[in-house]
């Protein structure tokens, strides 16, 4: 239990029906007339939803303990994503719905933050960018400027993205995990 005068950004709420949300933005108001109150934004952890919430001040709210390691992806199982613990060597297997759209940029041996809250795992959080080979792309033709000189690219996890027309298949690119753009090819 906490007050809303404790409340600080990232902190995470438990709040109606047991949902979480993390604390986005905060302001104490305190009007010229009737009881101060807190304005706040929150996000779903799970869902990712953003709503507005005005708390009275001094009002005790829920906090819930999220658990951040970082893991490393050993393999698939089926569904499921299997992380190793880098402390304790504990294996984590991790539901498909959890992971979301990080499955897009997971390989063998990748680094990721797993957020748990009392045992469940709410979410897979990448780095904002990773580096990964094209597995496939067809050969840029010069003058072909239709597409903004972009075209498609298989990336080694198999999602496509699209890269500069003189990216080659086997180069190294910086991919933001974010939005699945382009950001540069990686040196040697």
């Amino acid at each position: 239990m906490a007050s809303t005068n404790d409340l600080k950004n990232g902190m995470v709420l438990k709040l109606e029906g047991g949902q979480l949300w993390s604390v986005v933005e905060f302001q104490h108001v305190k009007p010229g007339k009737g009881p101060a109150f807190v304005r706040t934004k929150l996000k779903n952890v799970l869902s990712g939803k953003v709503v507005d919430k005005t708390f009275n001040a001094g009002v005790k709210v829920d906090t819930a303990t999220i658990d951040r390691r970082d893991m490393q992806f050993s393999y698939m199982d089926g569904d499921y994503f299997v992380f190793m613990d880098m402390e304790t060597y504990d294996q984590l297997h991790v539901d498909r719905k959890a992971v979301g759209d990080s499955a897009n940029f997971l390989i063998e041996g990748f680094t990721a933050s797993v957020a748990q809250h009392e045992g469940e795992v709410l979410y897979v959080e990448l780095p904002a960018a990773v580096e990964l080979t094209i597995q496939h792309t067809d050969p840029g033709v010069q003058g072909d400027r239709s597409t903004g000189g972009t075209k498609p690219a298989t990336l080694e996890t198999g999602h496509e993205i699209q890269v500069p027309l003189f990216v080659t298949t086997g180069e190294k690119v910086k991919v933001d995990t974010r939005d699945s753009s382009y950001l540069g090819r990686v040196n040697k």
